[in-house]
């Protein structure tokens, strides 16, 4: 089940995304069926072969972008760029190296310089789910790029 998410007329939920390494998509899962009920309150959007698992175990609608090796980590990144993004669920796999690793190095950059929650384990998936800010309309702190020259970003 998936459906497009029209950022223009935000409805009160909160966007989530939700990502996880092939090693990492049964934990996800699992963790994901435990918070079923708050997930399916919100807007859920998924990497590829995650976000079809997710919409067929929890039975709701998932937007799903391309895997993360073909795009998707990218996708994400611009959905944060755009504000359209408001906490990432990421369960990675730190201990195994990744073809895409730039792409998911990428993704970790952007959501910390957008200041956007990210959970990398489910203690902490955990904590910002079971977070009273989850259904208010928190704004993020913008960054102030004004703070650096361009000699001082990273490339």
């Amino acid at each position: 089940m998936t459906t497009e998410h029209d950022p223009a007329t935000k409805d009160g939920r909160s966007t989530i995304a939700l990502v996880a390494h092939d090693e990492r998509k049964s934990d996800l899962l699992s963790w994901a069926e435990f918070n079923a009920d708050v997930l399916r309150a919100h807007h859920l959007i998924a990497t590829g072969t995650t976000g079809a698992l997710l919409a067929e175990r929890l039975g709701t609608d998932v937007e799903c972008l391309l895997s993360g090796p073909l795009g998707g980590d990218q996708q994400l990144g611009a959905r944060i760029a755009e504000d359209q993004v408001d906490l990432i669920v990421f369960f990675w796999d730190p201990l195994s190296t990744q073809a895409h690793d730039t792409d998911v190095k990428a993704l970790l950059r952007i959501a910390a310089v957008w200041n956007i929650p990210i959970a990398c384990n489910r203690a902490t998936a955990d904590y910002l789910l079971s977070s009273p800010l989850l259904d208010t309309s928190y704004e993020p702190a913008e960054p102030d790029f004004n703070a650096h020259t361009h000699r001082d970003l990273p490339l």
